[in-house]
């Protein structure tokens, strides 16, 4: 059996509709509401603040994902993701489970050089060292002996249905409803952004490889990187309509935060657009040739065509 942990989210959804389509119909998913995806699915209610909770969840599972989302506020996040990391990577020790974490970059320096899995984590923020802090918790769990798992992280998001991200909220969600795009902070900067069914289906690949474990994953993206004025080029080719767009200076995001909270916990991320972001995923396209990665074309018209 393999067991989604946060299931629900965009990402939970899609790594679900992978495992179904190309490894097992034998899934638990587990959430505080967890809903099925297909009729097989199995649904186990657990809040995996709880460390009893969350041995229930994964006993019996041979591969668990950790695919946990939280609403971007920094309190939130220090209180809840050490905590269920702890847990999980318990539960996993308990009972021989594999599992396969799905990170982020936040841990990262926000500079022009290319990210890799080597890459060192300096956080710029409080969201971006407790990523740090469950990374490393993860990291030196499998260096013990206590646990096999793996880390897939991915760069921002942007996709379809549930997806969540400073992109697809300001820019692609924008378009879709006749509004005007508002850039973060530069339109000519190069953005390596990951579609979201793209990061599922790297995930599940990995999950099931065994000899993808003890080691760091970057997931797929387009290497042909484009500027958010390129993007919305694509856009205006795919709609038909011309897209005059708006660049929001880091001064607005200061100023926003005054009046909306969510403005203020982006501010950690913003450095990194202000220079070109390359998420290197060289890695994962190396050992996994035949997995093609979602152009942004493809995306941009899924989005809007």
């Amino acid at each position: 059996m393999q067991t989604v942990l946060g299931a629900n989210g965009q990402i939970a959804e899609e790594l679900t509709r992978e495992l179904y389509r190309g490894f097992t119909h034998d899934i638990r998913l587990v959430s505080r509401n967890p809903a099925e995806v297909h009729d097989t699915d199995r649904l186990v209610k657990a809040d995996l603040t709880d460390p009893e909770a969350t041995a229930r969840a994964v006993e019996g599972s041979e591969i668990a994902y950790l695919t946990v989302g939280l609403p971007m506020n920094a309190q939130l996040w220090e209180r809840q993701f050490p905590l269920m990391m702890r847990n999980v990577i318990d539960a996993c020790a308990t009972y021989g489970t594999k599992l396969v974490f799905f990170d982020n970059t936040y841990m990262y320096p926000g500079t022009t050089i290319p990210q890799t899995e080597s890459t060192s984590f300096e956080p710029n923020g409080r969201k971006g060292r407790v990523r740090a802090q469950i990374a490393t918790m993860l990291l030196d769990a499998v260096s013990a002996g206590s646990i096999e798992a793996v880390i897939c992280r991915a760069p921002e998001f942007y996709g379809p249905r549930k997806t969540k991200s400073l992109t697809n909220s300001l820019v692609f969600d924008r378009i879709r409803a006749g509004k005007r795009p508002l850039v973060p902070v530069s339109a000519k900067t190069v953005r390596s952004l990951i579609w979201t069914p793209d990061a599922s289906r790297a995930m599940a690949l990995i999950g099931n490889v065994p000899d993808a474990y003890g080691q760091t994953w970057h997931l797929p993206v387009d290497p042909h990187r484009l500027t958010y004025a390129e993007m919305i080029q694509v856009a205006e080719q795919v709609t038909g309509r011309r897209i005059p767009y708006t660049v929001l200076p880091l001064a607005a995001f200061r100023i926003g935060d005054r009046f909306v909270g969510q403005m203020g916990e982006v501010q950690e991320l913003l450095p990194r657009y202000r220079g070109d972001n390359v998420f290197d995923a060289s890695k994962f396209t190396t050992r996994f040739p035949g997995f093609t990665a979602t152009s942004y074309r493809e995306g941009i018209t899924e989005l809007l065509g």
